[in-house]
């Protein structure tokens, strides 16, 4: 399967996950990789990942596969756009320019079985907020799911399937990636909607909303204005509800060991554990 993120980007069916990412960089604080880890810590109930092999299937601006190495993980990290490559090789520079075979990273697509069965399998194998955009959401999850070693785990997020609202979200990111007047029209648009909707939540709480974007890097580390972005433009665009999930996994050898879901257009989190019989 050719690699062409880039072709996909210009033709408006993708959108430039790696620019966005490569603008976070700028702004990555060793608080937020502490914030980074510590979402790693509680989702997969450890302190540590010393000796454990862990895969990062669509490593984005690289944090996660950072925190992961700092973790004492081995980390092999994957993405199908070449600026999400380069900001993890950037930041492999930055903090562990000596990783060797501890960290490699590299281009490839979840959607290409035969790469991923050259890979092998992993102890934990991470793709959080990924899958839903591939263009083959089900297709993706099944082969990211086949790199679980018996006895692993599979950490992913699926966008919740809101209905209506979800179908009209893909009509605004399909006009968000069609043009330099949608970026700036759906972009604009779509921060002020996030702001004011936040804004408004907040006060009705009789909280200050302003504390709520002071903090927001508390959430995973991530930046506030880039996780919006990657929400407005973040395109191709599936969901799923978290019972089919669960029901897509459970019949492949999986159970699950910790879920957090949302009612709203956020995701839903999942630590699925495959058996240490099924493979």
């Amino acid at each position: 399967m050719p690699i062409d993120a880039q072709t996909e980007i210009e033709s408006g069916e993708r959108f430039a996950f790696g620019e966005n990412w490569s603008r976070f960089l700028n702004h990555l604080t060793e608080e937020r990789i502490l914030e980074a880890e510590q979402s790693v810590k509680t989702m997969l109930q450890e302190e540590r990942l010393d000796g454990k092999s862990f895969l990062d299937i669509g490593c984005g601006s690289g944090l996660f596969s950072l925190a992961a190495r700092r973790l004492g993980a081995k980390v092999h990290s994957l993405d199908f756009d070449l600026s999400s490559v380069r900001c993890a090789q950037e930041l492999r520079t930055r903090f562990f320019p000596d990783a060797g075979e501890s960290w490699v990273i590299e281009q490839g697509s979840v959607l290409n079985r035969e790469y991923l069965e050259r890979l092998g399998t992993y102890d934990i194998v991470y793709s959080w907020g990924v899958l839903h955009h591939t263009g083959s959401m089900w297709k993706a999850i099944e082969n990211a799911s086949c790199t679980v070693a018996p006895g692993g785990r599979f950490f992913l997020s699926i966008y919740n399937d809101q209905g209506t609202r979800s179908a009209i979200w893909v009509r605004i990111k399909k006009f968000y990636n069609s043009s330099l007047f949608g970026k700036a029209i759906a972009g604009s648009l779509g921060v002020a909607y996030f702001a004011l909707q936040i804004i408004v939540a907040k006060l009705l709480k009789g909280e200050n909303p302003i504390t709520f974007f002071r903090n927001y890097a508390k959430f995973r580390g991530m930046s506030i204005m880039h996780d919006w972005i990657d929400w407005i433009g973040g395109y191709p665009f599936e969901v799923a509800k978290p019972e089919e999930i669960f029901d897509f996994l459970n019949r492949r050898g999986f159970f699950l060991e910790k879920m957090i879901t949302t009612n709203d257009l956020g995701v839903n989190e999942f630590v699925f554990r495959l058996k240490q019989n099924q493979k």
